[in-house]
């Protein structure tokens, strides 16, 4: 079986080599058949392979196995519960992504049928690799396969200035983010003569405590990670990003990219720096904590003051790549079990959000929330799934998010607890605040001030698709209702936390723990955070935005300048203050 696994990454790209070699000559309806076609077929093949993973299998690609010394340099994949989990979860959410796009785009007479697609299923091998590779070189070279795409996908507009911008500002950022990456992995290599990360742990811890170039490594390579999963201070790109991209990259970049940094993070510690030659846990603790606290509140309050809906969406991730930080950073087998069951519930949610949006602009031509104030009662369907998008956000139950963050909460203390709640609660309000004004037309419409950076207030957009929808077609309204129904069968069926569980303590090798499931107290939590939510969408919609606000939260807009000298020097601060936070105390 094990034999199998590199198929994971060959069939996808076997299916863009064919789109783009054969796309120029094939009708639009064909060339999207193929790469929804390739794109289930991978699916259905790591779904197979995930119910016969017991116990773990491990491929070497081309024969090039480990020698008599245990040495090896090759391309490894692993075939674990956890990585094979991520591979379906990645997979099944790129088939969603093409059926919602099925004759979306208003494609130029020049661009042939096949480039979308095939840009999909390149973005797919990328992420099947990154989760399935045992190899910290591969790692990197799968996470650029995803930059490179994900940057061509974000400009996929190329025509226009907008988004041109916002793929330089990615591109710029996340290779600059790579290099370190690279050269941390580079320090590592110099010093043990592996690339595979369960060699490079053993090494080190065969040579003893770490000193300045193991920690200067593990600051490099969790900075270019940090980048990747956009973490406070390097997350500037990924709102750029988002205003720009078409609505379903956005799903993907928010839905799963954005969380397989956060994996990089947790697999690089407990594989590479958690045993004696690598990081101490209580440094690692508390810079993963008080880098994730900080994510999560920046993120949460520059949620709050977007009225540009896909910029709010861009940073409500931002908020909960913060969460999951900090429940990474907690460094528990229980605490990562409740990120991972977390995480899972979140990409259904994000993305069905993402999709509801993407209605929105494709038939008014708009994301603004005061200009489509009370414009889309219309569409019913889309107003269900914002709302209840919203509240599970906040952590409803019996939602997987809910699930995951009371799970993770029962691992943090108060004060990290707190945090969960007001952050949720933020960030489910304001998408309960948009479903309200944009969908329920509650309210006066709000006076056209600005609210968020200058350069983004009131932008217009111009649809997707080949013209305003009058008519949504069945994919745009069944995709969102799918990736929601995904999210609440995450917290409903306990089998699917119970296999997180399993999952998370095979990687970790710890002991078996009891199964995730629902407790008292964390129900309550969760009921509180969507009851903030549901308070503060009321206290919005009833009150218009404080000029005090605005005025408080001045300085903190315009560190979001759009200026990528200025993200650049952010970048350069946060690396530091990574390899400060790490410093032995």
């Amino acid at each position: 079986m094990s034999a199998l696994l590199p198929l994971v990454v060959a069939f996808p790209l076997l299916g863009a080599a064919l789109l783009v070699v054969a796309g120029r000559g094939l009708p639009r309806l064909v060339a999207e058949g193929v790469g929804v076609a390739f794109a289930a077929g991978t699916a259905a093949l790591v779904l197979w392979l995930l119910l016969g993973v017991t116990p773990p299998r491990t491929e070497w690609v081309g024969g090039w196995t480990p020698g008599p010394d245990g040495r090896g340099v090759g391309i490894v994949l692993r075939a674990g519960p956890l990585p094979l989990g991520l591979a379906a979860t990645v997979s099944l959410l790129v088939v969603a992504v093409l059926a919602y796009s099925w004759r979306y785009f208003d494609e130029p007479p020049h661009r042939h049928a096949g480039t979308f697609p095939a840009l999909i299923l390149l973005f797919q091998a990328g992420m099947c690799g990154f989760v399935l590779t045992g190899d910290l070189f591969n790692a990197f070279v799968f996470f650029e396969l995803m930059s490179v795409v994900a940057y061509a996908l974000t400009g996929y507009r190329v025509e226009d200035p907008k988004a041109v911008q916002g793929a330089l500002t990615f591109g710029v950022i996340n290779s600059l983010g790579a290099y370190l990456l690279l050269l941390g992995i580079a320090l590592l290599y110099a010093r043990t003569g592996e690339l595979g990360m369960r060699a490079i742990g053993d090494r080190l811890d065969a040579q003893g405590r770490a000193d300045a170039l193991v920690l200067a490594a593990f600051a490099l390579i969790l900075t270019g990670l940090l980048v990747k999963a956009a973490a406070v201070p390097f997350h500037f790109w990924l709102p750029d990003a988002h205003a720009v991209a078409p609505t379903p990259v956005c799903m993907l970049l928010s839905g799963v990219m954005v969380e397989l940094g956060v994996y990089g993070v947790a697999r690089v510690y407990w594989f590479v720096f958690s045993g004696p030659g690598g990081i101490p846990a209580p440094d690692t603790r508390h810079t993963l904590i008080a880098l994730g606290v900080l994510t999560a509140l920046v993120g949460a309050l520059m949620c709050w003051l977007q009225r540009h809906v896909k910029r709010l969406l861009a940073y409500s991730t931002v908020a909960h790549t913060g969460l999951f930080l900090t429940g990474i950073g907690l460094l528990t087998p229980a605490s990562t079990t409740g990120t991972a069951v977390y995480v899972l519930g979140h990409v259904g949610v994000k993305a069905a959000l993402f999709a509801a949006t993407g209605v929105l602009l494709s038939r008014y031509g708009s994301v603004d929330e005061h200009e489509l104030h009370g414009r889309a009662r219309e569409l019913p369907v889309m107003t269900g799934v914002f709302t209840v998008g919203g509240l599970a956000l906040a952590g409803l139950p019996p939602f997987g998010t809910g699930l995951g963050k009371a799970l993770t909460e029962e691992s943090a203390g108060p004060a990290l607890t707190a945090v969960f709640v007001l952050v949720s609660a933020v960030t489910g309000g304001a998408v309960l605040r948009v479903a309200a004004r944009v969908f329920g037309g509650l309210g006066k419409k709000p006076p056209d001030e600005r609210t968020e950076e200058p350069e983004t207030t009131g932008e217009h957009e111009e649809p997707e698709t080949a013209g305003p929808l009058r008519r949504l077609p069945d994919t745009m309204l069944t995709v969102p209702i799918a990736l929601l129904a995904g999210s609440l069968a995450v917290g409903v069926f306990p089998s699917v936390a119970e296999s997180v569980g399993h999952a998370v303590d095979e990687m970790l090798g710890s002991t078996p723990a009891p199964p995730p499931e629902w407790t008292l107290p964390g129900v309550l939590l969760d009921l509180l955070s969507s009851a903030l939510a549901a308070t503060l969408a009321t206290w919005a919609v009833t009150h218009p935005v404080s000029s005090r606000l605005h005025t408080w939260t001045t300085p903190l807009r315009r560190l979001h300048s759009g200026h990528i000298g200025d993200y650049v020097a952010w970048l350069v601060v946060g690396t530091v203050v990574v390899a400060v936070l790490a410093l032995p105390g």
